[in-house]
């Protein structure tokens, strides 16, 4: 059995384990955290093909790095997390419901107002980690067109099984889906 996948990206190799996530089918687990390496190399490679935009908004938690270094390097440009809990501090909340691949309950996204209210009219950039079903996709980008916010792009560092064929999305590399003894599968 394969329990590693060997994956290039934005120049930089990185083996990732091989985690099973039904009887049938399992993932190449991609965890940026604590990668500052990729975390910068990723971001560079994505500004330079990503389109021109206002403001960033990530779903939280795994590609909050990400975003960050992204508005950094592209002059300190704003970004907006979409987090997974409404906080304290949040007034007029705005949220999205959503499946995710690698969570098994439903999940939800939320803004709150000073959020919405910096999208508003902005050309507003979407940015994960992974693109697998896209659904924090389309519940971002519900935030985002709730928010008034114009959404220009959709990108990612990954695009995992069926999301590599989209044309809708920006990504460095596909990230193929796996059998349960760890051998590429074309699609689910």
């Amino acid at each position: 059995m394969n329990e590693y996948y060997s994956l290039t990206i934005a120049g930089l190799v990185r083996e990732l384990p091989i985690c099973k996530i039904s009887e049938t089918v399992s993932i190449a687990a991609f965890v940026i955290f604590g990668d500052v390496e990729l975390t910068v190399a990723a971001a560079a490679e994505l500004l330079r093909i990503v389109p021109a935009h206002d403001i960033i908004i990530t779903p939280e938690s795994k590609a909050i790095a990400l975003a960050h270094e992204m508005a950094r390097q592209n002059g300190n440009a704003p970004y907006i997390v979409a987090r997974k809990n409404i906080k304290l501090y949040m007034k007029d909340v705005l949220s999205v419901e959503l499946q995710s691949i690698t969570t098994e309950n439903k999940q939800s996204l939320h803004i709150d107002s000073a959020d919405a209210e910096r999208m508003r009219g902005k050309r507003v950039l979407i940015v994960d980690d992974v693109i697998s079903t896209g659904e924090s996709l389309r519940a971002a980008e519900q935030l985002v067109t709730a928010a008034g916010g114009i959404t220009v792009g959709r990108a990612a560092i990954l695009a995992e099984g069926d999301a590599a064929q989209r044309s809708d999305i920006i990504f460095l590399a596909p990230l193929p889906l796996f059998d349960n003894a760890g051998n590429a599968i074309e699609s689910i």
